[in-house]
C-alpha cells in the first residue's frame, strides 16, 4: 500500500515555521522520494513514512566496525579532555578565587574570554578539518591545549591568568567540531542517534573525571594547581596517541573521490557559497546553539559554587554531589540521544527541555548532600539528555562537505554569544542574598540559576518546535570541499560542478525508491 502523499518541504522562513511546528505533532516523517525512469528523467515527490523502529542499542554497536569503533573513541576521549580542561576551573572557582585575591565573579571573567574566543578557534581548526583531515588539527589542538594548562600554573598575577586563559580558548575551539565529525561520519546511519548521545556525554564525562580529581586533591587553596598538571597530561596524551591513528577513513575516500581536480582557491570559494546559500540554516543553528550554550553553563558552571556558599556544604560533600549530577547527564545524554532516532530529534529536544524546567523547584530547593545529588542527577539527565541529539542533529543539518567546519563554527559562535553567562550569574548571586537553614545570609545563587535556566528551557523547546529537521540524512558518500570529481572537468581542466552540488545530487540519488 502506497504512503500518504504530503506537501513539499516548505520555502522562507514563515512557511518552514508552520510546516515544522506542525510536523511535530504528526508522528509520521515527512520524506522527499526522487524517482528515476527508464530515460534517466527524475521525479520528485513527498509522502509521510512511518519513522524506523527502535532498535536494540547492543545490535547498533553490533554495526559499528573496529575502524568506526577507533574512530568514535578518539573522538569521544579529545572531546572528554577538553572538558576536563574547561572544569578544571569551573569547579575550583572558589580555590581560585582565592589565590589571586579576587571575587568569584571575576574569575568567572576566564570562563567568558574563554567562551567568548573558541568561536575563533572553531573557525580555523574547523576549515582546517575539513581541506587537510581530522587528524592533525586535533594533534596540535590537544597537545598546544596540554601546554597552555601547565602555563596556567605558572601565571603569577591575575591579568596574566586571564591572558593565558584567553589564548587557552582559541586552541580549545578547535576540538569540538573535528571530534565529533570523526566520530560520527563513519557511524551506520540508525546508529548514530545513539552514538551522538553517547558522544556529546564526553562533556559531561570530562566533567566527572575533574570533580573526581577535586574530590581527590582536597579543598586546600594550593590544590588547584594539581588538577591542572592532570588535565595537561590528558591532552597531550590524546594528542600523542591520535597521531597513532589514521586518518578519518572517509575524509580520505572523499579526497580520492576529487584529487585529479583541485582548483586554486575552490575551497574558500565554496566556503562562501555554503555561506550564500545556507545563510538562514547558519542563522537558525547558531541560535539554537547560543541557548544550549546558556543552558549547560548557566545549570552547570556555577553549581559547584552553589553548593559550597549557597547550601554551605563543604568541598568533599560539593564534589560528591558534581559527580553523581554529572553521571545523570551522562546516562541522560546516552539514553535522549539513542531515542531522538525513533521519536526524533526536535521532539527529544523539546520534551527534554521541558521536563528540565519543571523539575527546577526539585532542583535548586532541597538541602544536603543527599536531596542535592538526586535532584541535579534528574535535572542534569535532561538537560544533557536534550545536549545528546546536538552532534547529530547539527551533522544532519550541515552541508555535507562542511560537516567538521559547520557543526563547529555554530556550536562555537552560540558558545560566544553566551560566554558571559557564568559571569552574569555570579554577579546577580552576589548582589542579592537569601536566607540559608543555617539562618545565614548567603548568595542567591539557587534563585538565579532557577530563573535563568526556566527561560532559556523554554526558549531551546520554541526554537526546536519551529526549526527544520533532516533525520536519518546520508552524507556518506560527500566529496571534500574544494574537490570534484574526474568526470566532471571538462578538457580545459576547469570544474563543471561543485562539490557542493555533487553532494545535493547525490543525496537526492540515495533517497532514491
Amino acid at each position: 500500500m502506497q504512503n500518504e502523499a504530503a506537501e513539499p518541504t516548505a520555502k522562507g522562513i514563515i512557511p518552514t515555521i508552520r510546516q515544522s511546528f506542525g510536523d511535530l505533532f504528526r508522528w509520521q516523517i515527512r520524506t522527499e522520494i526522487i524517482e528515476e525512469n527508464e530515460y534517466g528523467e527524475t521525479t520528485v515527490r513527498y509522502e509521510w513514512q512511518n519513522p524506523p523502529p527502535l532498535v536494540n542499542p547492543i545490535s547498533l554497536f553490533a554495526q559499528l566496525s573496529a575502524s568506526n569503533w577507533l574512530f568514535f573513541v578518539v573522538g569521544f576521549i579529545a572531546w572528554t579532555a577538553d572538558a576536563f580542561d574547561f572544569h578544571a576551573l569551573s569547579i575550583q572557582t572558589v580555590k581560585l578565587a582565592k589565590y589571586y585575591k579576587t571575587n568569584n565573579s571575576k574569575i568567572t571573567e576566564a570562563i567568558t574570554l574563554t567562551l567568548l574566543l573558541r568561536s575563533v578557534g572553531a573557525a580555523f581548526f574547523g576549515l582546517a578539518g575539513d581541506k587537510y583531515g581530522r587528524k592533525w588539527p586535533m594533534v596540535v589542538n590537544m597537545i598546544v591545549l596540554g601546554l597552555l594548562q601547565i602555563a596556567t600554573i605558572y601565571t603569577v598575577t591575575f591579568n596574566q591568568f586571564l591572558a593565558v586563559r584567553s589564548l587557552f580558548g582559541l586552541f580549545m575551539g578547535g576540538v569540538y567540531g573535528n571530534a565529533v565529525a570523526m566520530a560520527l561520519e563513519n557511524c551506520p546511519v540508525n546508529a548514530r542517534g545513539l552514538m551522538s548521545g553517547i558522544m556529546q556525554q564526553g562533556y559531561s564525562f570530562g566533567y566527572v573525571l575533574a570533580a573526581c580529581a577535586n574530590l581527590g586533591v582536597g579543598g586546600a587553596t594550593e590544590t588547584w594547581k594539581t588538577v591542572f598538571w592532570i588535565a595537561a597530561g590528558i591532552s597531550i596524551a590524546v594528542g600523542l596517541i591520535r597521531c597513532c591513528f589514521p586518518e578519518s577513513k572517509q575524509f580520505i575516500e572523499a579526497r580520492k573521490a576529487g584529487k585529479k581536480a583541485k582548483a586554486p582557491s575552490a575551497f574558500w570559494a565554496e566556503t562562501k557559497q555554503m555561506l550564500r546559500l545556507e545563510w538562514k540554516m547558519c542563522i537558525y543553528c547558531i541560535i539554537l546553539m547560543t541557548w544550549f550554550n546558556f543552558y549547560s553553563h548557566t545549570s552547570q558552571d556555577s553549581y559547584t559554587t552553589f553548593m559550597l556558599q549557597g547550601k554551605e556544604l563543604n568541598n568533599p560533600q560539593a564534589s560528591r554531589a558534581s559527580i553523581l549530577m554529572k553521571t545523570g547527564a551522562c546516562v541522560g545524554g546516552c539514553v535522549i540521544g539513542y531515542l531522538s532516532q525513533w521519536v526524533g530529534r526536535r521532539r527529544a529536544m523539546v520534551g527534554a527541555a521541558l521536563i528540565s524546567a519543571v523539575l527546577i523547584p526539585a532542583w535548586i530547593l532541597p538541602q544536603g548532600e543527599r536531596s542535592l545529588s538526586a535532584s541535579g542527577f534528574f535535572m542534569q539527565f535532561f538537560v544533557q539528555g536534550a545536549w545528546g541529539v546536538i552532534p547529530i542533529h547539527l551533522n544532519e543539518l550541515s552541508p555535507p562537505a562542511f560537516r567538521s567546519s559547520f557543526p563547529g563554527l555554530t556550536y562555537q559562535i552560540g558558545n560566544m554569544i553566551s560566554s558571559p553567562s557564568a559571569q552574569i550569574v555570579n554577579e546577580i548571586s552576589e548582589m542579592v542574598k537569601v536566607t540559608a537553614p543555617s539562618g545565614n545570609r548567603v548568595k542567591a545563587y539557587g534563585p538565579v540559576m532557577g530563573i535563568a535556566t526556566a527561560i532559556i528551557a523554554l526558549g531551546i523547546a520554541v526554537t526546536a518546535a519551529v526549526g527544520p529537521e533532516k533525520r536519518g540524512r546520508r552524507f556518506e558518500t560527500a566529496r571534500v570541499a574544494g574537490m570534484v570529481a574526474p568526470s566532471d572537468v571538462e578538457s580545459n581542466g576547469v570544474a563543471e560542478k561543485t562539490s557542493i552540488e555533487h553532494d545535493e545530487m547525490d543525496e537526492k540519488k540515495d533517497q532514491k525508491v
